[in-house]
């Protein structure tokens, strides 16, 4: 496979100096910054994920400011989950939807005052549309990147690393919760979230020059707990169901289709750019869905374009995002189906690039 050519349009990190260090074999390009993919080998990280701790770069995760009196009702404006009991020190998981109800993001928001929040987006353009909202309706908010970059610790171990680098305090901070933690005079906020079902924190690093400084001492104070630097692991976020956006959806999707509906309150987020056509979709129902399917035969390769879902020769569907799980001892796979073919149980044929495979619909992800 051809490499990347490195220039300062494609953006290093805080961290990416240790990531170097640590023998990243493979990175992607995820808003417009370098994202690790692979140290040793995908399984190989998948294995140590899931029994020790890693610290993972994930700078390009870049967060959106607002500020100002009127930056509540733009977060408000900008998803179908109702904000209104939101209060300071929480996250919310927040499905951002254009006017056709459309997925444009799937972040996290950091609610850190009333009149202060930060949207940490997946790979897209959020800024330049929150930025013409607020232009639009004369808002009074100021829409901004910060330079705040997040550093996650995930892994059944990152409890304890996190207390020997915060102090056992940071123990205490419940799921999608963050509190603020000192680091040599810095306040960072520090949050249990993260990319992965195995547990963990992000770490909101807020200047960049203690990005280095921070790696070091969590590798330092990690050491005899196999500390390694690691990445969103392929496997492990397929065998977990979590959704990557510009994989798994687009803004061709709404929430509903994404299984995002618990996160949609769209009778009560009032002001949301895109009630109107979610009010539709909540009350008519998708006519397709994202599933959880197993794929039967050897290892499959790397999903890097749709593969289509068959039934017979009809196309109900496609798989988005595929692995091999050492784990299930099976091809585990996320896709998106039409109603009819949903069902668990249900089998189908996925037109692979290596031919055609057994396909099979779960009704659950395998973890």
């Amino acid at each position: 496979m051809a490499t990347v050519s490195q220039t300062r349009r494609l953006r290093r990190t805080p961290f990416s100096d240790g990531v170097e260090a640590a023998g990243v074999s493979a990175y992607t390009v995820y808003n417009r910054m370098l994202l690790p993919t692979v140290f040793e080998s995908v399984e190989a990280d998948y294995h140590h994920l899931k029994s020790a701790v890693q610290v993972w770069d994930v700078a390009c995760e870049r967060q959106v400011e607002l500020r100002g009196p009127d930056s509540a009702r733009l977060m408000q404006m900008l998803t179908p989950r109702d904000l209104r009991g939101m209060l300071p020190g929480r996250c919310y998981y927040v499905p951002i939807v254009d006017e056709t109800g459309g997925m444009l993001n799937d972040p996290v928001c950091v609610k850190l005052a009333e009149d202060r929040w930060w949207i940490s987006i997946a790979d897209s353009d959020l800024l330049l549309w929150v930025k013409g909202i607020a232009n639009g309706y004369r808002l009074d908010v100021l829409v901004d990147e910060p330079d705040v970059s997040p550093l996650a610790i995930q892994g059944p171990k990152s409890d304890e690393l996190m207390a020997r680098v915060f102090g056992d305090a940071v123990r205490d901070v419940r799921f999608f919760r963050f509190g603020m933690f000192d680091f040599q005079g810095h306040s960072l906020a520090v949050a249990r979230s993260g990319y992965s079902k195995q547990g963990g924190f992000e770490i909101y690093v807020e200047g960049s020059e203690i990005g280095m400084p921070l790696w070091n001492a969590l590798m330092e104070a990690g050491r005899d707990l196999d500390v390694r630097a690691g990445c969103p692991n392929g496997i492990e976020r397929v065998e977990s169901g979590l959704l990557s956006y510009g994989n798994d959806m687009t803004d061709d999707n709404t929430p509903h289709e994404c299984g995002l509906g618990r996160f949609c309150d769209t009778q009560t987020a009032i002001g949301c750019i895109g009630r109107d056509a979610l009010l539709r979709v909540a009350k008519e129902g998708p006519v397709q869905q994202v599933r959880a399917i197993e794929i039967a035969g050897n290892p499959v390769g790397p999903c890097d374009r749709v593969w289509p879902l068959m039934a017979g020769t009809k196309r109900v569907g496609q798989v988005t995002s595929a692995a091999w799980s050492p784990d299930f001892n099976t091809n585990v796979a996320i896709g998106m189906v039409r109603m009819t073919h949903w069902d668990d149980g249900t089998s189908l044929r996925v037109e692979t690039p290596d031919g055609p495979r057994d396909a099979l619909v779960r009704e659950a992800f395998w973890a």
